[in-house]
């Protein structure tokens, strides 16, 4: 079964964002459209790379109203250790979530069960909205990274769809370009 438009499954956690600890619910993400980026662990060798692609791009994320979740299988206060430690972290202004028990992870069934990875996320990218259901889902093998801004772009057509009923965004489409509105006529002729 697809997780696309499930709702995200209850959850509570600890996070670390510009230093401070504070609790996390599923019940808190709901109401703004959200982007949970789960990536495999802190101080390794992607991933900062990934994160610090994220915090140049997110305040273009929080002028759609998108709150931004990453999410790894360490606690908070390896994050917090991390943002202290990496200047490529220290720049994430958005909120890191602690996940040691997993629980998160495996509900968007990015954990890796077995081998030498065991324990940690894939990177999984999922675009929630304000409702709590999943509309975009995208997961990486461990040596993908990936791109902000086409993730800003998906988001984009994401809400555009939201809030345009009958119409899709087509491929490469963009603020403004011309959408598509799917019916009999346009059959074959695309």
């Amino acid at each position: 079964m697809s997780i696309i438009n499930t709702t995200i499954k209850p959850f509570k956690t600890q996070a670390y964002q510009t230093g401070k600890f504070f609790e996390v619910t599923d019940a808190a993400v709901k109401g703004k459209w959200a982007i949970f980026f789960f990536y495999p662990a802190d101080f390794t060798f992607v991933c900062p790379t990934e994160l610090g692609d994220m915090a140049d791009v997110y305040g273009e994320f929080q002028k759609l109203g998108v709150e931004v979740y990453s999410v790894s299988t360490d606690t908070h206060f390896v994050h917090k250790a991390w943002a202290d430690a990496s200047e490529t972290i220290k720049k994430i202004n958005y909120i890191m979530l602690g996940d040691p028990t997993g629980s998160i992870t495996r509900s968007f069934d990015v954990m890796i069960e077995e081998g030498g990875d065991a324990g940690l996320a894939l990177r999984g990218t999922f675009v929630v909205n304000p409702e709590g259901v999943i509309k975009v889902a995208e997961i990486h093998d461990l040596g993908i990274g990936r791109d902000a801004k086409e993730l800003l772009r998906k988001v984009q057509a994401a809400q555009y769809v939201a809030s345009h009923s009958g119409e899709v965004c087509p491929a490469k489409w963009t603020p403004g370009a011309k959408t598509l509105s799917p019916s009999l006529d346009l059959v074959g002729k695309i």
